[in-house]
């Protein structure tokens, strides 16, 4: 694997502070459910036109992004549909903390071979990214008795989820595991131990990383390597993850195995490292080209590299 040696550096996404307010999302929250999604969502137009007219580096990265994944310069409202799209999966967390399911129309690709592995009993781990929706994997725990589903992250990002849950439904109570600690990943791992799947967003960093580099559409792009050293760590099957928006109403699950560290020896872990990474970048890639507006990082991301 080849490392950044400005790898200790705070990533840019870290640096840009994330907008929220607790007492607008309570009122967006009660005006969703009061007036339904179909009528509550004609707010998002106005919301997306303002971030693109005044979002100045939101709009520059979201015409960089779209630039690579549609091999061409990105029309202005190409650029609005994309913050759109950001703002409809927003907007449906709503519905689905609620465990409103029966708004959506929610299709599973890929999960007969993990339904096999975690039939078996042993927890998993997902590797998401900032792509879609991860929330509309609670769909799929719904339907299945007894699954457990824990999401690790940043520990301010975790703050700001809390926040947020509070403010859209109080009763809401998801398993979240801050990073970062020795704590956290004995937490991680006893979940694991519990048959629980564990979901990371491994496209960025769980605060201070190493750094990896790869290509993603075309260019030179850091990864953190935390996650991978965890899977290799804990010795779990690792499985791709990402909840896609395709327009209306409707998500689509997609889960792809990458790699399964369980029966690997000590010496094989760190090829299996690299191969876990290329995997990973190239899922998170096929999935950017045939879904372009399901990216939801917006800054830069190939200026980290």
């Amino acid at each position: 694997m080849s490392e950044d040696s400005g790898s200790n550096a705070k990533p840019q996404w870290m640096q840009q502070q994330e907008r929220g307010n607790r007492f607008w999302l309570r009122i967006m929250s009660t005006l969703s459910c009061l007036l339904g999604r179909r009528c509550s969502r004609l707010v998002l137009y106005g919301i997306a036109a303002y971030f693109v007219l005044f979002g100045g580096k939101a709009r520059r990265a979201s015409r960089s992004y779209l630039a690579r994944s549609l091999g061409r310069p990105a029309r202005w409202y190409e650029v609005y549909r994309h913050v759109l799209s950001f703002a409809t999966t927003i907007h449906d967390r709503v519905y689905l903390l609620r465990d409103r399911f029966d708004v959506f129309d929610i299709d599973l690709s890929g999960a007969e071979e993990l339904h096999r592995h975690y039939g078996g009993g042993q927890g998993l781990l997902l590797f998401g990214a900032h792509l879609g929706s991860f929330e509309v994997l609670r769909a799929m725990a719904r339907n299945r008795p007894g699954m457990q589903v824990s999401m690790a992250m940043y520990p301010e990002n975790a703050r700001q989820i809390n926040q947020a849950l509070a403010a859209i439904n109080p009763a809401a109570a998801p398993d979240i595991i801050a990073l970062g600690t020795l704590e956290a990943m004995l937490k991680v791992h006893a979940r694991l131990d519990e048959g629980a799947l564990v979901g990371i967003l491994a496209d960025r960093a769980a605060g201070a990383d190493q750094y990896l580099q790869r290509t993603l559409l075309g260019a030179p792009a850091r990864f953190p390597s935390g996650p991978l050293r965890m899977a290799a760590m804990l010795r779990r099957p690792v499985y791709f993850m990402a909840g896609i928006y395709l327009g209306g109403n409707r998500y689509r699950i997609h889960f792809e195995l990458l790699e399964d560290f369980s029966a690997l020896g000590r010496s094989q872990r760190e090829a299996a490292m690299q191969a876990l990474l290329d995997k990973y970048v190239a899922a998170l890639e096929r999935h950017c080209l045939a879904y372009p507006y399901n990216w939801f990082n917006f800054y830069d991301f190939w200026d980290e590299s």
